[in-house]
């Protein structure tokens, strides 16, 4: 097991740890470029090829999907009346303890953990809370509506697509199924990096605030996705790959959130960055858990 555990970790460690060198080096490092090349290119290509390449059935992504769904509405609940009784301001603090990193470290640890049958599960997970992340996270922080955007995002786009294969049972063409394939490699070094830059850049805010939100984002997150993965009868590597990615600390994009409408960005950046290094301190037995 312990053998099992070091295959997983290590080479998340060994991109993070490149990202995290190269901005410390003072090498240039396009963020925003790679950021949109990652999401308007590699995560539809991604989501694409898991999608139509999988041999789940419309039930299995049917129950995935509801899981999903089910982790995110529990979580929002949960952190509103948490950070209500905290007495935190609940624009700046519900995306951040709501949504996990289920794109830079979730993805990568459900395919590192589970092979393809991680990329397919995990791509349901990372679609349907990426669309939530942009519409509800922005609508949060921004106190207005942002669901005009969505039908720009590419992820959707992407899953529109997947799904009008899978439902009519067509097969793509072989020259779209190799294209998203390549294209589709280069998500997840480029996010583990992106990662590892972005924590090289971040600086604390509040300590004992990030510590406290930290631990119940991580703490939470275990909890509700045991619970939903339970609820909704999920097994094997769905279950694992539902509670692990609903254990991810809190997400880069919660900064840039934060930092577009000034909503305490010091204080989201600690959170950022204290939850990602507690949650490499329990990623051994999270991954021990899960397999």
């Amino acid at each position: 097991m312990i053998g099992e555990l070091l295959t997983i970790m290590i080479p998340v460690v060994v991109c993070v740890s490149i990202g995290f060198g190269w901005a410390k080096l003072g090498y240039a490092f396009d963020s925003d470029m790679m950021a949109r090349m990652v999401t308007s290119v590699g995560l539809p290509a991604l989501v694409l090829s898991a999608l139509t390449g999988t041999t789940l059935s419309p039930p299995d992504f049917a129950t995935t999907g509801l899981a999903a769904v089910g982790v995110l509405i529990v979580m929002l609940a949960l952190s509103w009346v948490v950070l209500k009784v905290a007495g935190l301001d609940r624009r700046a603090f519900l995306p951040a303890v709501s949504f996990s990193n289920f794109g830079n470290m979730g993805l990568p640890l459900s395919v590192l953990a589970f092979g393809d049958i991680g990329i397919a599960f995990g791509v349901t997970f990372f679609a349907i809370h990426n669309v939530a992340m942009f519409a509800l996270g922005g609508a949060i922080a921004s106190g207005r509506s942002a669901l005009r955007g969505l039908v720009e995002l590419p992820v959707l786009c992407a899953s529109l697509v997947a799904v009008a294969f899978i439902v009519t049972g067509t097969t793509p063409p072989a020259w779209l199924t190799n294209s998203v394939k390549l294209i589709s490699g280069l998500v997840v070094p480029l996010m583990l990096i992106g990662l590892g830059v972005a924590l090289a850049r971040l600086r604390f805010g509040s300590f004992g605030r990030s510590l406290f939100l930290s631990s119940y984002r991580l703490g939470a997150g275990f909890a509700v996705g045991v619970a939903v993965a339970w609820a909704v009868g999920l097994q094997g590597p769905a279950r694992g790959i539902l509670i692990l990615q609903s254990s991810m600390p809190v997400a880069v994009f919660n900064y840039i959130l934060a930092e577009r409408y000034r909503t305490a960005p010091g204080e989201v950046a600690g959170l950022v960055l204290l939850s990602t290094l507690l949650s490499f301190a329990t990623l051994p037995l999270l991954l021990w858990y899960v397999l």
